[in-house]
């Protein structure tokens, strides 16, 4: 064997030894029927160890690179495991639809200074040292049971606290057989889409909308069309014939924040009746009103098993949990069950469990009550600043974690240099599907009362910079 074997710079040198001779093997450096040096004659002129050698030598007859014969050496075997010759081709290639799926967002490092994204809770005010309680009462000996593969549709303790809190909070009936533990409003979307939906069946989705949910259909084939919104709604007579599945944020759509009126909610349900489909109604953050009392939700409304209600978690305590759920129609539950068990099986255990415990003592409604408290603030005080804008004219909002203001020109050029500036928000733009609309949605919930108005000046003057 004439092939030198580099070990200046790296410590760990069995691996070393391994990774230079396979690669020769696989270059044809080494050439099959090859005798390699024995170990001890390898391991002198390595300056290592005969047992460093040995062990290489061990794997590499393992994977069959190496045989040995006994009394002759140990041989090369694997003529056949050469690499390929360099091709042009650029290796597999996705769907085409994927191509059309944006990347997802990098992470925020560092923080932007003034954080008016939508969306995003208060993580400071996170209930930390009870949920560190929690979980560590969970992961005692005694829980051992919580460790091993869950059901697929939840921990029943979990779903029975969900289905008790939205039928006081929400007037949502259902019982905790009709709950799905989740990861979130996307894969409540996904699940529905695939018990539903085939490759070319059309979905409907607001515009402006939430795109997750849009794309996650997209991704799977199906024809999403864009329903614009008006003062009332989503525009049902917009809806195209055929529709199998309309997406909807009725009590505060995303992002104008206007809540669907009772006429359009009844005339949508009679729409889901006449063309036999089904209603995803996401009521992502009605925990946070703030005047007047909570409209019902579409769910209170059916009585012919047309929708699908989606909650989350990480709007009220972190989107780091990735523990949301859905109330389904009887008919659905065991399909999306099943779909759920394909995908990814269950929700972590620990997890739902501490939640089930935070909601059974009352932490949960407790938190919920403290934080309307501070958001109610910061949502007054942001309302109060943007009327000192007058390119901006607030959209209506009484819920929520963030505010829209319309425009009569594309603010896109000050979003992006408020976002180098430190300032960051988002164009009503970004979540436009066919017709863009023209002004700027704020978050308050990662933002802290104290800097909403620093953060507004600071946006301001990067206003007048760019008119000037």
């Amino acid at each position: 064997m004439d092939v030198h074997i580099d070990l200046s710079g790296t410590r760990g040198h069995r691996d070393a030894i391994y990774r230079q001779l396979r690669a020769a093997i696989l270059d044809g450096r080494i050439r099959s029927g090859e005798a390699l040096p024995p170990t001890r004659e390898l391991a002198q002129r390595l300056a290592v160890s005969r047992t460093t050698v040995s062990a290489a030598y061990d794997r590499l007859t393992a994977e069959g690179f190496l045989a040995g014969r006994v009394g002759a050496g140990t041989f090369v075997t694997a003529s056949s495991l050469t690499r390929p010759a360099p091709s042009s081709v650029s290796g597999v290639r996705p769907l085409p639809e994927w191509d059309a799926v944006p990347s997802p967002p990098a992470p925020f490092a560092p923080a932007p200074e003034f954080d008016f994204r939508p969306g995003v809770p208060d993580l400071t005010r996170f209930p930390f040292d009870t949920w560190r309680r929690l979980v560590t009462q969970r992961l005692r000996a005694g829980q051992a049971d919580l460790m091993t593969y869950g059901d697929p549709q939840g921990l029943l303790a979990l779903r029975a606290e969900i289905a008790r809190h939205i039928g006081v909070s929400r007037d949502v009936r259902a019982s905790a057989a009709q709950v799905v533990v989740t990861a979130g409003a996307q894969q409540t979307t996904d699940l529905v889409g695939r018990v539903l939906l085939r490759a070319g069946d059309v979905a409907a989705v607001e515009d402006p909308g939430y795109p997750p949910p849009r794309l996650v259909l997209a991704a799977r084939g199906v024809r999403v069309a864009p329903v614009p919104v008006d003062a009332s709604g989503i525009v049902v007579r917009a809806i195209p014939a055929g529709t199998r599945l309309v997406y909807v944020t009725p009590s505060h759509q995303y992002p104008l924040g206007l809540s669907m009126s009772l006429e359009r909610r009844l005339e949508l349900l009679d729409w889901a009746e006449r063309n036999d489909a089904v209603l995803v109604e996401d009521d992502y953050d009605t925990e946070f009103r703030y005047t007047g009392r909570p409209l019902e939700p579409l769910h209170s409304l059916d009585s012919r098993g047309r929708v699908v209600y989606v909650g989350s978690f990480s709007k009220v305590l972190s989107p780091a949990l990735r523990l949301g759920f859905l109330v389904a129609p009887p008919s659905l539950v065991p399909s999306l069950v099943k779909a759920r068990y394909l995908t990814d099986w269950h929700a972590p255990n620990v997890e739902q469990a501490a939640l089930a415990a935070f909601m059974a003592e009352g932490g949960f409604a407790r938190h919920v009550r403290r934080m309307r408290k501070v958001y109610r603030e910061r949502h007054e005080l942001l309302s109060s600043f943007l009327r000192d804008f007058d390119f901006l004219t607030p959209l209506p909002s009484s819920a929520g974690l963030h505010l829209s203001a319309s425009a009569p020109v594309d603010l896109s050029p000050l979003v992006r240099r408020a976002r180098r500036d430190g300032v960051r928000l988002y164009s009503l733009g970004d979540f436009a599907v066919g017709e863009r609309r023209h002004g700027l949605v704020f978050g308050y919930g990662a933002v802290a009362a104290e800097r909403i108005g620093p953060g507004l000046a600071r946006l301001r003057a990067l206003a007048d910079e760019g008119a000037a």
